[in-house]
């Protein structure tokens, strides 16, 4: 099965979180957090946990952002 043989939401399940996770990292490398660590604990989330962190960035990290 090649990348161009899949359905379209076939590959929408492959991007969404792929998007979500750049989204993530993008925010908060653009935002303040209440200490530089916290910052670099929720880039560490979506890049090293890619469905997990991302979903968490979303649900509770871009609340904390400044």
């Amino acid at each position: 099965m090649s990348l161009f043989s899949l359905e379209w939401w076939q590959l929408a399940l492959l991007f969404v979180p792929a998007l979500l996770n750049l989204w993530g990292i993008w925010h908060a490398f653009n935002h303040t957090f209440g200490t530089p660590l916290e910052r670099i604990v929720w880039i560490m989330a979506c890049v090293f946990i890619p469905l997990l962190g991302g979903l968490a960035y979303l649900l509770f990290g871009w609340r904390r952002a400044h």
